[in-house]
């Protein structure tokens, strides 16, 4: 998997075919994380929203992770133009494998990612990334979804067709759909504190919380 074939054209795509939205879909919840003193953003694409974390969260350190290393040379681009001064480490991993070691972050976050892994991949993904969680951390998590019913499922059905026959061939992502990490991120120990949906259904913002068992 890499998208370091789009990573030249994504924000000027994002920008034609869903406008501002999935931007909204990212900062949903950020004033709502509390002051995090370290945050994992992870598969962040170009950096806009490491930009608005740092707005938000001025005494915040990021690490940042991405598989693409175009993409992530342009996040640190994006990065440097700030100006700001807080601590960033960009890294390359692919986060099948990835291992935090003795680094614990208390706010995890995953933009339109979770959703370009196969269930099988999901449950490793969250497992790595959970392992990296300190009690009572935040996620945010932004993603793709299809409703239960009526001609909102219909739609969103047909969007994601035509987006994930797209990503495969461009990026060669593994899924063929959208895995639902709900599940996962429970046995985990996290719950859904907040949630909004978005474009009828087809987009949500959540934000969890792990709960010290």
């Amino acid at each position: 998997m890499s998208f370091d074939r789009l990573a030249p054209h994504y924000r000027w795509m994002e920008a034609v075919l869903a406008g501002g939205l999935l931007q909204r879909c990212r900062t949903r919840w950020l004033t709502d994380v509390g002051q995090p003193r370290c945050a994992l953003l992870v598969g962040e694409g170009n950096g806009r929203m490491l930009v608005e974390c740092a707005r938000a969260l001025p005494g915040c350190e990021f690490l940042v992770l991405d598989q693409s290393q175009a993409m992530l040379a342009q996040a640190r681009r994006n990065w440097e133009q700030t100006g700001a001064n807080q601590s960033v480490v960009f890294q390359q991993a692919d986060l099948r494998e990835w291992r935090a070691g003795s680094a614990r972050f208390d706010l995890l976050i995953t933009n339109f990612f979770l959703d370009c892994f196969s269930p099988t991949e999901l449950r490793r993904v969250v497992a790595n990334l959970s392992a990296a969680a300190l009690p009572n951390a935040r996620w945010l998590l932004a993603d793709f979804t299809v409703p239960a019913t009526g001609w909102p499922r219909l739609r969103a059905r047909a969007v994601l067709a035509l987006a994930y026959g797209f990503f495969r061939c461009a990026t060669g992502i593994s899924a063929s759909r959208v895995a639902d990490p709900g599940e996962l991120l429970r046995a985990e120990g996290f719950l859904l504190q907040r949630q909004e949906r978005f474009n009828h259904g087809l987009l949500h913002a959540d934000l969890w919380m792990r709960h010290e068992k």
